[in-house]
């Protein structure tokens, strides 16, 4: 039986390979320990904030944390969806999806990491291919962005892949350093032509209230229910 107050626990997305869903509690306890045992080459930094430096229990713990966050933090208005990626069973990594005034702007943001040992597999591909199918073929999105270090290849190699657009650059500061970061841009159109097959997203329910929509696609308030859209498997 699912959860009838929070049936996003009902969401998954099935690719070739991965599941994607969110994690019951001994599953975000083993994510939290692929976070301490190492995401990056610690010589590098591919994030705006830098919560991999920490100690590995204090990295484990925050892991935790902010998927707690998120979801306590969830408004029709400002979501973030923390998915937690397996493969064949086992836990491998994070995809978040994130939106603000989704319902009106249509656009949302991508986020993710997996655990050293599943680098360089192409599991990082699948599971934001994983994520787009979410937004664009079930949620109705007209635009995804993403963004990535100028000097992180792999990630921007999975956005030129999927078919990603580069959209500008900026200068931020990590660690106390400039780093040039890279804007990337995904139009509907631009998914289309990219999109990647074998993918499937059930279970919704009555979820895409938490997401704004209502049964049309149109907007709801925080407390109003609706049927998911034409899109999703349920």
């Amino acid at each position: 039986m699912g959860m009838r107050h929070w049936p996003l626990y009902d969401l998954k997305v099935a690719t070739p390979r991965l599941e994607l869903r969110l994690p019951q509690p001994e599953e975000l306890d083993a994510l939290a320990e692929l976070a301490a045992e190492g995401v990056h080459d610690p010589e590098v930094m591919p994030f705006i904030v830098p919560w991999t430096d920490a100690p590995p229990e204090e990295r484990a713990r925050a892991v935790m944390q902010y998927h707690w966050r998120r979801l306590a933090e969830w408004t029709p208005q400002d979501w973030t969806l923390p998915l937690t990626v397996f493969l064949d069973g086992r836990v491998v990594g994070t995809q978040d999806l994130a939106a603000r005034d989704f319902a009106v702007v249509r656009e949302v943001s991508t986020g993710s990491w997996l655990g050293r040992s599943f680098q360089r597999r192409g599991i990082g591909t699948e599971m934001r291919a994983g994520a787009l199918h979410l937004a664009f073929a079930g949620l109705g999105a007209e635009s995804a962005r993403s963004a990535a270090m100028s000097d992180n290849a792999a990630s921007l190699e999975v956005s030129r892949r999927l078919g990603y657009r580069r959209d500008g650059a900026e200068r931020i500061a990590v660690r106390g350093r400039p780093v040039r970061e890279q804007r990337l841009l995904m139009e509907r159109a631009d998914w289309l032509r990219h999109r990647t097959g074998g993918i499937e997203v059930t279970g919704l329910g009555p979820g895409p209230a938490l997401f704004g929509l209502d049964e049309g696609g149109g907007t709801v308030s925080a407390e109003a229910g609706g049927a998911p859209p034409e899109g999703f498997r349920v």
